[in-house]
C-alpha cells in the first residue's frame, strides 16, 4: 500500500469531494482518482459511492476511514519523534487551555521558554469539550483540563491540583440576606452558564434535579468560560459558576460563593493526553513544569 494513496483516500473522505481534496493536497484530480482506484483494487473493497454531489463512504469505507485515521496519527507521531531525536529539545508544543487557566498557563509557559528559547508554542483556548475533540484528532498534544473523564480509554490523565467549582453571586446579592438559605432558593435566580455540553453545567443541572427542581433559568449561555461575562454578574443579580482559583483575580473581587455545601463541587485539574500518543521531550518538560507549579504560586503576580 502506498502512503500517498492512503493520504488521498483520507483527504477525499474528509472533504467528500475529489476536487477539494486535490486542492488541499496540491495534487491533480486524476492523481487522486488513480490513487483511490489503486487502493480499492489492492484492498479488494469498494470504499466510495460516487454521487452527483460528491464522494460518499460506503459502510466498509467508513470502517476503513476510522482505522486509517489512527494509522495516520501514529505515522505523524513517528515522524515527530524522529525529528525530535534529530533536533534534540527543539520543537513545537501544541497545548489546549481553558480560558480560566490562561494566566496559569502563561506563567508556566514563560518558564518553559526561558529554558527552551528555541521552542515554539501553539495555544488553543476552549472549554473541555472543544479541547478533548482537538486532542482526539491530534490537533493538540495535551490540554489542561478538569479530570472529568478519568475512565475514558481514549485519554491518559495526570492530576495536578484541586480547584473546586462554586456557585457565585455579587457582593450584596439578596440571597446572602436570607435567614435560612436553602438550595431551592437558587431556583428563583437567573444565570449565566456555559452551554449544556460542558461538564460544569451538567453538574449544576444534576444538582437541581437531585432537589426535584427544574433546570436553572439560564438567560445568558456561552461557549466559553463565564469569566468573560463576569462583569454582568458583578452588576446584576445573575448567578454563575466559577472556580476557587478564579476568585483571586481582580475581576472577581466583588463575587462571593453561595454558602451552601450543595453549591460547590470537588474538582481536580490536570493534564490530559491522548492514550499512547507520542509526547516529545518539549511536551514532557512542560508537563514537569506544570507538576512543580500550581496556580497559587503565581497569585502575587496576578494580583499585582
Amino acid at each position: 500500500m502506498r502512503i500517498e494513496d492512503l493520504n488521498y483516500f483520507l483527504a477525499v473522505a474528509e472533504s467528500r469531494h475529489v476536487g477539494r481534496a486535490a486542492e488541499t493536497l496540491g495534487q491533480t484530480q486524476p492523481a487522486l482518482t488513480k490513487g483511490i482506484q489503486r487502493l480499492e483494487k489492492e484492498l479488494g473493497l469498494h470504499l466510495f459511492e460516487r454521487t452527483p454531489k460528491g464522494m460518499v463512504l460506503t459502510v466498509v469505507g467508513q470502517a476503513f476511514f476510522d482505522r486509517a485515521q489512527t494509522v495516520r496519527l501514529s505515522m505523524d507521531h513517528a515522524i515527530r519523534e524522529a525529528r525530535d531525536l534529530h533536533l534534540g529539545t527543539i520543537g513545537t508544543l501544541r497545548v489546549g487551555v481553558p480560558p480560566n487557566y490562561a494566566d496559569y498557563f502563561a506563567a508556566v509557559c514563560e518558564l518553559l521558554l526561558r529554558q527552551r528559547p528555541a521552542a515554539r508554542v501553539q495555544v488553543t483556548l476552549g472549554m473541555n469539550d472543544q479541547l478533548f475533540s482537538a486532542l482526539r484528532v491530534g490537533d493538540i498534544d495535551m490540554c489542561i483540563s478538569g479530570q472529568h473523564n478519568a475512565t475514558n480509554s481514549e485519554f491518559d490523565q495526570l492530576p495536578l491540583f484541586t480547584d473546586n467549582l462554586l456557585i457565585v453571586a455579587r457582593e450584596g446579592h439578596p440571597l446572602f440576606y436570607r435567614t435560612r438559605l436553602t438550595f431551592p432558593d437558587l431556583a428563583q435566580a437567573s444565570w449565566i452558564m456555559p452551554r449544556d455540553r460542558i461538564v460544569a453545567r451538567q453538574w449544576v443541572d444534576a444538582r437541581f434535579a437531585e432537589h426535584g427542581l427544574a433546570a436553572p433559568n439560564v438567560v445568558v449561555e456561552t461557549n466559553s468560560s463565564s469569566i468573560a461575562l463576569i462583569r454582568m454578574v458583578r452588576n446584576s443579580d445573575l448567578l454563575t459558576i466559577a472556580t476557587e482559583s478564579a476568585l483571586i483575580h481582580p475581576e472577581h473581587s466583588n463575587l462571593r460563593p453561595i454558602p451552601l455545601k450543595e453549591a460547590r463541587w470537588s474538582r481536580v485539574v490536570g493534564v490530559t493526553t491522548r492514550h499512547d500518543a507520542y509526547l516529545s521531550p518539549l511536551v514532557q518538560r512542560f508537563i514537569e513544569l506544570l507538576q512543580s507549579h500550581k496556580p497559587a504560586d503565581f497569585t502575587a503576580d496576578i494580583q499585582a
